[in-house]
């Protein structure tokens, strides 16, 4: 059995799915960018006819009934921009879109810009009825940004899609999420490559390669989108307590997990703590491993990784 597989650009990034099947994987893997197309224009925040930013469009003025997904993904990252001393906040649109970082208009806000933006970025004013599956922002100019947790949630529902028609193992790679399911029937021990990427060079340099089975492997760092201005170098990762771009010493920060969701959740409330917390909370957690990667390129990873590190 062969591996098929189809690469496709979507939601700003390189998409590549792959499967092993015996029967109609090309028609299977033509689906995957149907679903890809529909997710994208359904969880965009960068479309302005997609569904989620109609929500924006009446922040302040009506409630929104919407489609499940699009609920679902909403009520979990409302739930962890709750939690206290997370760097996740769903809310925090309004900032992103000002910055405006990895397009070409991108500037540096103004610091009285970001205060008064920073007044309409409270996930607590992100009103939920789960009867009606609505949607209401509280306040005129709210914007919710998914950006955070949308790709590892479309990552996961792609995953179930192609299980439920019977595809025995693959992966997607969505810009970084990276998702493997059953075995890979090209390897000896049957375990999928992950490139680590190191954060300090050029793409395609890694660090070390993860050896991974069921798992999804999502990475952030400070290297994917930045803006230069004024000879100083701002990246696209905001603090959604300041307004301005994370200060920290992690340069990338890799969560190993279960679901792609999982880990791009783990991912943004953990980038931004010192390095000594982030590997104590992913020690404590049994669900996730991790490896951090320092601007100065020391890298630290989690006990539980120490026979899947090449």
């Amino acid at each position: 059995m062969k591996l098929k597989t189809k690469s496709i650009r979507l939601m700003g990034a390189a998409i590549d799915i792959a499967i092993y099947h015996k029967e109609n994987a090309e028609i299977i893997l033509e689906k995957v960018v149907d679903l890809l197309c529909l997710y994208e224009h359904r969880f965009s925040a960068n479309d302005d006819s997609s569904e989620l930013m109609e929500i924006n469009h009446n922040a302040g003025i009506k409630e929104l009934n919407v489609s499940p997904d699009l609920y679902n993904l909403i009520k979990l990252a409302k739930k962890h921009s709750d939690e206290k001393n997370s760097f996740f906040n769903v809310a925090i649109g309004p900032i992103i879109q000002c910055w405006k970082i990895g397009f070409l208009d991108a500037k540096v806000p103004t610091s009285e810009e970001i205060n008064n933006l920073l007044k309409i970025t409270n996930p607590k004013d992100i009103i939920l009825n789960d009867k009606k599956e609505s949607v209401y922002l509280l306040r005129k100019g709210m914007q919710i940004n998914l950006g955070a947790i949308a790709k590892g949630y479309i990552a996961d529902l792609i995953i179930d899609y192609l299980k439920s028609v019977g595809v025995k193992s693959g992966f997607i790679n969505l810009g970084g999420n990276f998702l493997t399911f059953g075995e890979a029937l090209h390897s000896e021990d049957k375990y999928w490559r992950v490139g680590i990427q190191d954060p300090n060079l050029s793409r395609g340099n890694y660090v070390c390669v993860l050896k991974v089975k069921n798992k999804s492997v999502v990475t952030s760092g400070i290297y994917e989108r930045i803006l230069k201005k004024d000879g100083k170098v701002y990246h696209h990762i905001l603090n959604p307590k300041t307004g301005y771009p994370i200060e920290s010493e992690v340069a990338g920060l890799t969560i190993i997990s279960n679901s792609s969701v999982d880990g791009e959740i783990w991912t943004t409330k953990l980038f931004g703590r010192d390095i000594e917390d982030v590997m104590d909370e992913i020690e404590d957690n049994e669900d996730i491993e991790g490896i951090v990667i320092t601007k100065k390129g020391e890298i630290y990873f989690s006990s539980g990784l120490e026979n899947n590190i090449i």
